[in-house]
């Protein structure tokens, strides 16, 4: 059994809309990921799994390293498409988690859905990937959606990065198979010994509705949530959009990364350190604001019955 914490890192582009992998390239990572989360914490009882995404003004963490199948997946249904990707930022952010791993002893490794085009170039993926063999981490990388333009400079990358065939590439074409049908029969869910995970079930985002009744509802609410959300954005007057929009930039920051110089070089410890703790702290505060507001609602019931 291998000890393992993993950072699952989500293509959350525009280009997860198109709908060539079932039933589209967003929803198609949601089911992988719930298969990767069980094949990891069957493989060994005190694996760990946290997730972020890289598209839109940068990289933010939606759940840092846990054992916990339900906020993984419940923070992951939470996602917007936003713009485009950045593979080095995204990378580079889920290993500073990496190493605020709890349990040392455990290995690291980032598993990346790449759906849409790589702006970064050879040179500065050579880079990256020095570093992180250096760093003893591992890295998976499935190539889908537009596979064929990323083909060559991903397979690169991992070959760069693979210390003892324990980085894996996978590309997936667009077929009645679904993604995660075609990672499971992969080498990147394949144990030590070979043995690849058998699927635990078909149900709907990767939960038995019989065995986990509440979760699978606030899974099926959250999506149908999002839904709603991105319909309703879609069917907004172009006005309105547009002062949405400068409300929008005139708010918070979220919790994102700074964008890299031009030129990739090799960052300080101690300001990836600061980095990676602000788009984790930004991240909690977000998810404790939400729980804020439904603890408010909640109350504000309460009130109403009383009276």
């Amino acid at each position: 059994m291998v000890l393992e914490a993993t950072m699952v890192v989500l293509d959350n582009s525009e280009f997860m809309r198109n709908g060539d992998y079932l039933p589209t390239r967003l929803e198609a990572q949601y089911d992988a990921l719930g298969l990767i989360f069980r094949s990891k914490t069957s493989d060994h009882p005190e694996n760990t799994v946290g997730v972020l995404t890289m598209a839109g003004k940068g990289p933010k963490v939606l759940t840092t390293l846990s054992s916990d199948l339900g906020k993984v997946l419940t923070n992951a249904h939470k996602v917007s498409l936003d713009g485009s990707i950045n593979l080095i930022e995204g990378i580079q952010v889920a290993h500073l988690a990496l190493k605020h791993r709890q349990n040392k002893n455990q290995r690291q490794r980032v598993i990346v859905f790449v759906g849409s085009p790589v702006e970064s170039t050879e040179q500065q993926l050579a880079h990256l990937a020095k570093k992180m063999k250096k760093n003893n981490v591992a890295i998976d990388v499935i190539n889908f959606g537009e596979y064929a333009d990323n083909e060559q400079k991903l397979s690169t990358f991992v070959d760069l990065v693979n210390n003892a065939d324990n980085s894996h590439f996978l590309t997936v074409q667009p077929s009645d198979n679904l993604l995660s049908d075609v990672i499971l029969t992969s080498p990147i869910l394949a144990s030590e010994e070979g043995a690849t995970v058998s699927r635990s079930n078909d149900f709907e985002f990767g939960v038995d509705p019989s065995v986990d009744p509440e979760l699978a509802l606030a899974l099926r609410i959250s999506m149908e949530e999002e839904r709603a959300r991105q319909e309703a954005a879609r069917s907004k007057p172009a006005g309105e959009g547009a002062e949405s929009s400068n409300q929008t930039e005139l708010g918070p920051a979220p919790s994102t990364i700074p964008p890299p110089p031009d030129v990739f070089m090799e960052e300080d410890d101690d300001s990836e350190e600061a980095q990676i703790a602000r788009a984790i702290q930004l991240s909690m505060m977000e998810q404790n604001e939400e729980q804020g507001g439904k603890d408010d609602d909640k109350m504000e019931g309460n009130i109403n019955n009383a009276y």
